[in-house]
C-alpha cells in the first residue's frame, strides 16, 4: 500500500473512533447527521466520509454528529433516497446510476465518455455551471443535492474477444437498469441486459451474458475477473456519488455549520478520488497477475471511435427520458465544455 494511501486510512481509522461517541468534556451533539450509503467500510467512499465526519465535528465544537451506516445497513438504493426525502435519515451519498428513477436529469451522466480522460479538466466540469445545474436538479424532487464525488470509472470485460470496437458486435452485456446504457451498448451492435448486481458473479459463469462494465477494483474485489477472459479499460463510463440531504434538516442548521459540512467535503474529496484511483491501479495489478485474462488499455483514439459511436444514441435515451429539462442540461454540458475546452 503506497504512503498516501495509508495516511488516509490511517487518518479514516482514527475518525471512526472519534465518531464513536463524543469524547469526554466535549459537548452533547444538537444535530445528528446520519449518512447511509451502499459501499462496504473498507471502501474509498467510507473512508472518506469517515473523514468528512471528523472535520464536521471539529468544525462545529461537536454540534454535529455524524452517524456514517455503510453498506445498506438502513435499506436499498431507494430506501435510503426514499429516507432522505422523508428525514428519517438526514443524507446519503448514493451513485448517480441509482437516481435516474427519483430525477431524470441526473442520468446525463449516465453518457458515456461524458467526462474527460483528463481528471483535472473533470472536476472543472463538476464544478462549472453543468455541475451546479445537475446539483439543483434535485430541488424539485424533495432533495438536496450538496455536492458531486467521482467513484471510479467503467471498463469492459468479455469472454469473447475485446480486441478493437468492431469485436463488441453480438455480444451480450450485463448493465444497471438504464435505457441509456442499453442503448450505448446497441450503438456498438452488442446488446444489453439488465441483472442485479448479486447475480452478475453467476450470469457470466454460465454464460447468460458474455460480458459487463464495472470499475477494475469492482471487478477484483467481486472476482468477476475468474469468469472473464478478457479486459479493455475504456474508462467509458464516469461512476459520480451524489451528496443528498433532507431539505428540512439542512435549514435547521445554522449557516456556520451548513459552511463547516460543505468544506469538509470539498477538502476530503479530492483525497477520496485519489485513494480510488491507487483502488483501481492495484485492481488492475492483481488482475494481471491472476494470468488469466487479456488485458489491454484503449488509448484516446480509440475511446474517441468509441465515444462517436455511443454517445449519440445514448443522448437520444437520455433526452426521450429527461425531455425538455434534458435537452437544457446537455446544452448547458456542451457550453461548458466548450468553455473548458474538453
Amino acid at each position: 500500500m503506497k504512503n498516501s494511501r495509508r495516511a488516509f486510512v490511517l487518518v479514516c481509522a482514527a475518525a471512526a473512533v472519534g465518531l464513536a461517541g463524543a469524547a469526554a468534556g466535549q459537548p452533547k451533539a444538537k444535530y445528528t447527521m446520519k449518512i447511509a450509503h451502499l459501499e462496504a467500510p473498507t471502501q474509498p467512499r467510507h473512508l472518506g466520509l469517515l473523514k468528512v465526519g471528523e472535520l464536521v465535528k471539529a468544525r462545529t465544537n461537536g454540534e454535529v454528529e455524524v452517524q456514517l451506516f455503510p453498506a445498506s445497513q438502513l435499506g436499498n438504493a431507494r430506501q435510503m433516497v426514499e429516507g432522505v426525502q422523508f428525514g428519517t435519515i438526514e443524507a446519503t451519498m448514493m451513485p448517480a446510476a441509482f437516481l435516474g428513477g427519483f430525477n431524470p436529469a441526473v442520468s446525463v451522466l449516465d453518457i458515456p465518455y461524458l467526462f474527460p480522460t483528463d481528471r483535472a479538466k473533470s472536476e472543472r466540469l463538476r464544478e462549472s455551471a453543468f455541475g451546479q445545474a445537475i446539483l439543483n436538479s434535485f430541488n424539485s424532487r424533495g432533495l438536496l443535492a450538496l455536492r458531486l464525488w467521482p467513484n471510479g470509472r467503467k471498463s469492459i470485460t468479455s469472454n469473447k474477444p475485446l480486441d478493437h470496437l468492431d469485436a463488441l458486435k453480438g455480444q451480450k452485456f450485463r448493465v444497471m437498469d438504464s435505457k441509456i446504457l442499453i442503448e450505448q451498448f446497441a450503438a456498438v451492435g452488442a446488446s444489453a441486459v439488465a441483472i442485479n448486481f448479486s447475480e452478475l458473479y453467476t450470469s457470466l459463469q454460465t454464460g447468460v451474458v458474455d460480458g459487463e462494465e464495472n470499475p477494475l477494483d469492482t471487478i477484483s474485489t467481486m472476482k468477476f475477473h475468474e469468469v472473464q477472459k478478457n479486459l479493455v479499460v475504456t474508462e467509458h463510463g464516469s461512476m459520480e456519488d451524489v451528496f443528498l440531504v433532507n431539505p428540512g434538516w439542512w435549514g435547521k442548521l445554522p449557516q456556520s455549520h451548513r459552511d463547516a459540512i460543505l468544506k469538509s467535503l470539498d477538502e476530503v474529496k479530492p483525497q477520496t478520488e485519489k485513494a480510488k484511483e491507487e483502488a483501481q491501479q492495484k485492481a488492475l495489478e492483481l488482475i494481471k497477475s491472476s494470468g488469466k485474462v487479456n488485458i489491454r488499455v484503449a488509448n484516446e483514439a480509440e475511446r474517441k471511435r468509441l465515444r462517436d459511436a455511443m454517445a449519440p444514441r445514448a443522448q437520444a435515451a437520455y433526452l426521450d427520458r429527461a425531455g425538455a429539462e434534458g435537452r437544457k442540461l446537455l446544452d448547458l454540458y456542451q457550453q461548458e465544455a466548450k468553455r473548458l475546452g474538453l
